[in-house]
């Protein structure tokens, strides 16, 4: 699969309207591996976008759709946030938002992969059951799975698929290529948005760098390794493909694009001086996500119970009624910790620059 790839670039999926048609379309005619993100969107739209991808580029693609996670949660802890969150909606002229679970228009969204024959399907938050893989390979798409259990990995490889689990430690990294991986991304604690952690437990928060867990990863298994989190340009690159990675993942660095589908407010911020920092948090979502420290993370971050979809659609109204108001201290600003690298530039031009700055980088 990597070997495919003119430049070792894979564009992030980035679910929200970040990863629009043209920023798919772009990143791939330009070499890398541009993909959409299915989640937060119904069936139909997402088909719109397969179709409207299409028209712009004959090159691979991929699709990323979300597995529907545990139905589970602490609802008295949910009812305590949910009172926290009225004088923020009061403030907003808005509701809190039901904390509900949904599916994510799951089974709808594989008769389109069906269907429209995506060529690279991935999957995040878990695995779908190996008859729809099989399904979808022989309908001809090219899976890549989020899983941990060696019997869906074998059955995915029976059938011709190549399997990529992500990992934030050195644990998951083996128990990964024990299940029989082909190949882990490897996510450091530096990466934006959410983090790819088997599990949800807030006593297991903690995480490591990229570097020193790609070397510890690299140690421990002997399989291709996709690094991700915080590279910005192409020294960032070489130094992830010196370390031992095949390939890179990068999301931040795309925000700016005039191809992203990220709020104007988002890409501003980035490059906002009043935004220092970026710190994990629960507080939009439920699931621990990088981005930068506003006033609504700074607020709540020490209050939102572990609970995904659910605080995600508590504090959506919130966050739309923030982004309405021109108010980026209330919107989930999801970046990694490179983000004022990030460069305003169009897509093709970003890959064509970090493919020049990677030549570079492997001359000195």
């Amino acid at each position: 699969m990597f070997s495919t790839l003119p430049i070792p670039i894979i564009q992030a999926p980035m679910a929200g309207g970040v990863s629009t048609p043209k920023l798919a379309a772009a990143v791939s005619n330009a070499g890398g591996l541009g993909f959409l993100a299915g989640g937060y969107k119904t069936a139909e739209a997402m088909r719109k976008e397969i179709h409207k991808l299409r028209t712009l580029t004959d090159r691979p693609f991929g699709v990323n759709v979300f597995v529907p996670g545990d139905k589970t949660v602490d609802e008295k802890a949910l009812e305590r946030y949910r009172a926290v969150l009225e004088s923020e909606a009061e403030r907003l002229g808005a509701s809190v938002g039901e904390p509900k679970w949904e599916d994510d228009d799951w089974e709808a969204k594989f008769d389109v992969l069906l269907e429209e024959r995506v060529p690279v399907v991935s999957f995040t938050f878990g695995c779908p059951d190996k008859e729809v893989i099989a399904a979808l390979q022989k309908a001809g798409s090219f899976v890549m799975v989020t899983v941990t259990s060696k019997e869906v990995i074998a059955a995915l490889q029976k059938a011709g698929s190549f399997v990529m689990v992500t990992v934030t430690s050195r644990e998951e990294a083996c128990m990964a290529a024990e299940a029989g991986a082909n190949a882990l991304c490897v996510q450091g604690e530096e990466a934006g948005g959410h983090r790819a952690s088997f599990g949800n437990d807030p006593k297991k928060d903690g995480a490591l760098e990229l570097f020193p867990l790609l070397a510890q990863v690299r140690t421990a298994v002997r399989i291709p390794l996709v690094a991700a989190g915080g590279i910005m340009d192409g020294r960032g690159i070489a130094a992830a493909l010196k370390a031992g990675a095949s390939v890179v993942q990068l999301g931040t660095a795309f925000l700016r694009c005039p191809e992203s589908g990220a709020h104007p407010l988002h890409k501003q911020a980035l490059a906002d001086p009043r935004f220092v920092e970026t710190a994990v948090t629960r507080a939009f979502t439920g699931r621990p996500a990088r981005g930068l420290v506003n006033r609504f993370m700074a607020e709540y971050r020490a209050l939102a119970p572990a609970a995904y979809p659910h605080v995600h659609h508590m504090t959506k109204p919130l966050r739309a009624a923030s982004a309405k108001a021109g108010d980026p201290e209330g919107m989930s600003l999801w970046a990694g910790t490179g983000y004022r690298l990030a460069r305003e530039l169009p897509a093709a031009e970003l890959v064509e620059e970090l493919k020049r700055e990677l030549e570079e980088a492997w001359r000195k």
